[in-house]
């Protein structure tokens, strides 16, 4: 009986407290009750030890989604399949796994680092506003909430985050639906990338075949030692041969090898150097860059210093002076050696 009388004055306090939050939300001046949660607020902060910061999915353009939260979604993804009871799956092409799990909405996973423990929840704010037709529009926009003490703060801000993006970042790369890129003038158009060529089908000698595989695994694992001597991460490879002799396959081996995504830049379709330079600007960090006879797409025969000439003399005795060139909008590629060298 003292059980049941408990319960019932508790009851009673919740309602009654209840009924005065709802009286003073409806009666109480619009000033006031932001003042009132404002020190509130303040004063709770006093008494909770924990503290709480929100990824949320889209920042800035409401178009444009956020590269943290995508980074902190692969990493829940790949570090709460063993704890979420709900989980969401997405189908993912040239990836290692078939699928791709990631957290359900409002589902709530803990994660340790280093000995302390944090707590990552999903949630999903809704709203809703009219159009021009009779159904309401629903906005969806989804985040993340991490919680930790506060006496962590130094060491979450900094370690623990670095590392969530880091280790996100590589997961996307690693489940990733490749592509392959075709300029169109100075805009990519893409597709995915399915070739089934490898080093292990590769007809060529065993230990050039090793020598060139331990070459870019090790380039693909020294982002950190390129900074740390202020050289950019980007390494060359010319291949050279007649048709028919493998240096297509040679690039899909080794797109294949490092899951990296291609571009296949031609030249004769960018119209100057500053089209160029918008091209390779666009190119992801983890690519490689494809481009095919280049001792046809440029005047390689060019000098720093032009030198001029008569009218009617110097243009007909030897036609691989003047290689031709694609005409994009009427007017003939201006690409030079040298800007390609400079931005590439």
């Amino acid at each position: 009986m003292k059980s049941v009388e408990t319960f019932t004055q508790l009851g009673s306090v919740i309602a009654s407290f209840m009924f005065i939050w709802a009286m003073f939300k409806q009666y109480c001046p619009y000033q006031l009750q932001n003042y009132f949660e404002k020190y509130s607020k303040r004063v709770f902060t006093f008494v909770y030890p924990f503290i709480q910061i929100t990824f949320n999915e889209f920042t800035g353009d409401r178009f444009m989604r956020s590269e943290a939260y995508s980074a902190i979604e692969n990493y829940l993804g790949s570090n709460s399949t063993m704890q979420a009871k709900r989980l969401k799956a997405d189908v993912v092409k040239n990836s290692s796994q078939s699928f791709v799990l990631s957290m359900d909405d409002f589902e709530e996973v803990t994660d340790e680092f280093q000995g302390i423990k944090l707590r990552w929840a999903s949630g999903k704010h809704i709203s809703k506003s009219q159009s021009f037709s009779f159904h309401p529009v629903t906005d969806e926009r989804m985040y993340y909430t991490l919680t930790f003490h506060k006496r962590h703060r130094s060491l979450i801000l900094g370690t623990y985050l670095s590392h969530v993006l880091k280790e996100g970042d590589a997961i996307k790369v690693k489940n990733r639906q490749r592509k392959l890129y075709t300029n169109s003038g100075s805009f990519w158009r893409h597709v995915v990338f399915e070739h089934p060529a490898s080093f292990e089908t590769i007809a060529m000698e065993a230990g050039k075949k090793k020598e060139i595989m331990d070459d870019l695994i090790t380039f693909s694992q020294s982002e950190e030692f390129y900074a740390r001597i202020g050289r950019a991460w980007k390494r060359g490879y010319l291949l050279y041969g007649p048709p028919g002799t493998g240096k297509s396959t040679m690039v899909a081996a080794m797109a294949n090898l490092l899951n990296y995504d291609i571009y296949d830049l031609e030249l004769t379709s960018v119209k100057d150097n500053t089209e160029l330079r918008k091209l390779l600007i666009e190119t992801s960090s983890r690519s490689i860059i494809v481009i095919e006879d280049i001792d046809c797409s440029l005047d390689l025969t060019g000098q720093r210093k032009k030198k001029r000439e008569e009218p009617g003399r110097g243009d007909d005795k030897d036609p691989k002076l003047k290689l031709p060139k694609e005409e994009t909008d009427g007017k003939q590629s201006q690409v030079t050696l040298s800007g390609l060298l400079k931005f590439y």
